[in-house]
């Protein structure tokens, strides 16, 4: 088995084992609606012959973007476009999957003007510092579970395969899944399995009304002091399974999507897609963190290490040139599925 050897994923067929994950572009015009050069982008990635190509984070809700240019989700005017982005992926054989998030107490304020957050607890960032945003009420949860559906049944409908929710690197979802962020006294906090029931009821939701592949970007562990551990993040994927999940995409968690200061090399998050995987949950898990070359992915899947792997910034740089390094065929037949 290696990175030519195909993957049914309930009942979706993936011809390898590559994945573009989704990337922001910043190419969405400033009602969140894509663009030429939004479509031209996705063309453009679709040369890496991917497996699967995931399409940048868009919100579900006005109160849950991050960025001016961010691609939305959010309403029924997005639909012409988002079947634009799918229909280009989709011509070059490549599966589509359309990322959803809601950025809760990440966004800056000049974004956001109603700033949420699980437990009104400033996010950690590496990187910047944040607001403090307000603490969120009931009618706010029920919203966030009731959009993250509506926009998935938008996705099914512009033609995406996949969809994935987005609850790492910090954002919305990956504030209920954090000791750190939450802190509820409901039956949305207090312990990991009331931190994941939003998560959980999202997908349950989205399963019951589409036929969708349903992924999560999860953090393996927040990669932050006092957050979420392995072993938390293991009992978490067991409930997303049960309610429904299909794929585990491993990245980082509530400081942000940086690479780790100590770490080096390429598939420097594999170790925590890894440790997943050794739990043989039965779903594939997807490794990322800066992998660059097809004889990494061949070796991480001998090792059990991932099924599907992310190539995001190599791809990004030369997609045509990371497809020649892709069908250099190695010296043994690959497997069938």
């Amino acid at each position: 088995m290696n990175r030519f050897t195909p993957l049914t994923v309930s009942g979706k067929h993936l011809k390898n084992r590559l994945v573009v994950p989704p990337m922001a572009s910043q190419t969405a015009n400033v009602e969140g609606l894509a663009t030429e050069q939004t479509l031209r982008h996705y063309a453009n990635l679709a040369k890496a012959n991917p497996g699967l190509l995931m399409v940048e984070y868009s919100f579900v809700d006005l109160s849950g973007r991050s960025e001016t240019n961010q691609l939305g989700a959010h309403s029924d005017v997005c639909l012409p476009g988002l079947s634009e982005i799918a229909n280009v992926i989709k011509q070059q054989g490549t599966l589509a999957g359309l990322q959803l998030t809601h950025c809760g107490g990440k966004a800056p304020r000049v974004i956001c003007s109603d700033l949420m957050g699980p437990s009104g607890i400033t996010v950690p960032a590496y990187d910047r510092v944040l607001e403090k945003p307000r603490a969120m009420t009931r009618e706010d949860v029920e919203l966030w579970k009731t959009r993250f559906i509506e926009a998935a049944m938008r996705a099914e409908k512009a033609g995406f395969d996949f969809v994935e929710i987005h609850c790492a690197h910090g954002y919305g979802l990956n504030q209920f899944l954090s000791p750190i962020t939450n802190q509820r006294e409901d039956e949305y906090g207090g312990d990991q399995r009331n931190r994941s029931r939003l998560m959980v009821e999202i997908i349950q939701g989205i399963a019951q009304h589409t036929n969708l592949t349903i992924m999560a970007r999860i953090p393996g562990q927040d990669l932050y002091p006092e957050g979420l551990t392995q072993n938390q993040m293991l009992e978490t994927c067991r409930y997303f399974i049960e309610a429904g999940l299909n794929v585990l995409d491993v990245s980082s968690g509530i400081g942000g999507w940086n690479r780790p200061k100590q770490r080096r090399g390429q598939g420097y998050l594999v170790e925590e897609s890894a440790y997943i995987k050794a739990a043989d949950l039965g779903v594939p898990v997807i490794g990322v963190g800066g992998i660059e070359e097809g004889d990494f992915i061949d070796h991480a899947i001998e090792q059990q290490w991932l099924d599907l792997a992310a190539v995001g910034r190599a791809i990004l740089h030369d997609p045509e040139g990371f497809a020649w390094q892709q069908m250099k065929q190695p010296s043994w037949e690959p497997e069938p599925a």
